[in-house]
């Protein structure tokens, strides 16, 4: 639900905006130049699509398992091409990213004469090298002000991946897959200043692929299948 409403925010934003008076324009060559570079800085919510095996109570004694979001942050170098006009562009941004994701398993407890549940929480951590390809949309400027639409996939490469790590037989951990394709959509604003563009952006992820290793330890054999999902919110530099 907050995420319903920050994107309702930006679009009431983005409403005000244009009910502006007729500005100059700063930056007017932005539009005429086939290329730009830039940097992004950003901060992440970072969570799985998941889905649990049927009858997990019955076969793991599972009673429930929780999905939490983690907060993160990622770094990334941009770069942009018009594609013949300039509402339409074409978006590379190699970046690093940081991610923690928390599965909570509350489960039966081994001891019979206890009345609680027994609590187990493993967090997944990632450092991606992330591969974006992506297709911009944007309106006509207003004064110094400009919003788009964005959209297209992704290739993430998980540097902390523990897929060839060998498994702890005392304290299992959940393995996921090194590598992951991601659907990514969002929206985002623009600001001209003098000599450069500053941005705002809200991006949607979503993997493609269960990124889940299933090698039979007590934390992965309730799970049937786990895929990245990231809400990001990026400042964008670009001159």
């Amino acid at each position: 639900m907050s995420r319903v409403l920050i994107l309702i925010s930006f679009s009431l934003f983005a409403f005000g905006i244009f009910g502006q008076k007729q500005k100059t324009q700063n930056y007017r060559k932005f539009d005429q130049k086939l290329i730009h570079f830039g940097c992004l800085l950003g901060g992440n919510m970072a969570d799985f699509g998941m889905s649990v095996v049927p009858d997990a109570y019955n076969k793991y004694q599972l009673i429930s398992l929780e999905n939490g979001a983690q907060p993160g942050g990622q770094i990334g170098i941009m770069s942009t091409m018009k594609l013949g006009t300039p509402m339409l562009r074409l978006r590379f941004v190699p970046s690093l990213s940081f991610q923690e994701r928390s599965l909570k398993y509350y489960s039966v407890s081994e001891d019979p004469q206890s009345d609680k549940d027994a609590f187990n929480e493993e967090r997944i951590n990632s450092t991606n090298i992330d591969f974006p390809f992506l297709l911009q949309y944007r309106t006509l400027r207003y004064n110094n002000f400009a919003a788009y639409a964005i959209g297209g996939i992704q290739y993430t490469l998980d540097l902390q991946s523990s897929e060839d790590s060998n498994q702890s037989l005392i304290d299992p951990f959940v393995k996921i897959k090194k590598t992951d394709w991601q659907a990514q959509a969002g929206v985002g604003v623009e600001f001209f200043a003098v000599f450069f563009k500053f941005g705002m952006e809200i991006k949607y992820s979503h993997g493609f692929n269960n990124v889940l290793i299933q090698d039979y330890t007590p934390v992965s054999l309730p799970l049937d299948h786990l895929k990245n999902r990231v809400w990001t919110f990026s400042l964008i530099f670009e001159g």
